[in-house]
């Protein structure tokens, strides 16, 4: 099981951190991505690490804005956002892939077909 946590309501050029913990298993086994989806569009990912944490890869838009790593001894990964952007709002969610690394062609990045998936948390940015 994963557990997000971590959102909240936050102004335009704002930080939050969310994160992302297993319990039952794990996440040194696996690959960690988060994904996001705003009101009325399709869930989209937003950056992953691999099961490594020596690569990572993110979406253009969050690029040098948002930074994820992991603490496989705290069984948690994270998601540093700063500047934060109303275009940013969405809820997000974490998953678990157990793939080695995820590229943007794999079924979990590309059609959100990821092994394990966390609840979601809501990420507000005002203007």
């Amino acid at each position: 099981q994963l557990q997000a946590s971590g959102g909240g309501l936050v102004q335009a050029g704002g930080s939050l951190r969310l994160s992302c913990t297993a319990s039952g298993r794990t996440i040194s086994s696996y690959s960690m991505a988060w994904f996001r989806q705003a009101p009325g569009k399709e869930r989209y990912f937003v950056a992953t690490i691999s099961r490594s944490g020596s690569t990572t890869f993110y979406t253009d838009s969050v690029k040098g804005r948002f930074t994820i790593s992991r603490d496989n001894a705290r069984n948690t990964a994270y998601l540093q956002m700063n500047g934060l952007q109303p275009e940013d709002t969405a809820v997000y969610y974490c998953a678990a892939d157990t793939s080695p690394y995820l590229s943007i062609s794999s079924k979990c990045l590309r059609y959100s077909i990821c092994d394990y998936w966390g609840q979601g948390t809501q990420v507000t940015v005002s203007s």
